[in-house]
């Protein structure tokens, strides 16, 4: 019977040396990646808001047509999901679930009569939660 004698010359691996170079190289693109990546996540809150505000402004649209109006501002957008006690034509709902939140998981704000002559004003104030700025705490607003 023949004994097998293992070397330990012929294994291979990696040395702790090799090995905090790859963490490094990782830990540089990361830095590098990570906040133009974070950056587009914010472009595409921006871009779900204005979507889900068409949404909501098309399902006012069919609101107003069978009720002849848009629901006030004290109705808000619930309006568009459970039957007002006061309206009659209601044929909802029109919004196949909840009103949702903002991208910031804030309520949008909905007014009617809307400023500047429009039928109602429907907007988020982005991630700041304030009028005006820039980037993801820009204003994104919906009106007709």
């Amino acid at each position: 019977m023949k004994k097998l004698h293992f070397s330990r010359s012929n294994e291979s691996g990696f040395t702790l040396l090799e090995l905090l170079v790859v963490l490094l190289i990782i830990a540089l693109l990361a830095g590098y990646v990570g906040p133009k990546l974070f950056g587009e996540v914010g472009k595409a809150k921006t871009k779900t808001a204005a979507s889900q505000m068409k949404s909501i402004a098309d399902a006012l649209d069919h609101y107003r047509l069978d009720t002849g109006r848009y629901p006030s501002t004290e109705q808000g957008l619930n309006a568009l999901v459970k039957k007002p006690a006061d309206e009659n034509k209601w044929n909802g709902p029109y919004l196949m679930k909840d009103v949702p939140n903002d991208p910031w998981d804030k309520p949008y704000e909905y007014r009617t009569p809307g400023e500047n002559g429009h039928d109602y004003d429907l907007l988020t104030y982005g991630l700041d939660g304030k009028a005006g700025g820039t980037g993801e705490d820009a204003d994104v607003s919906y009106w007709q």
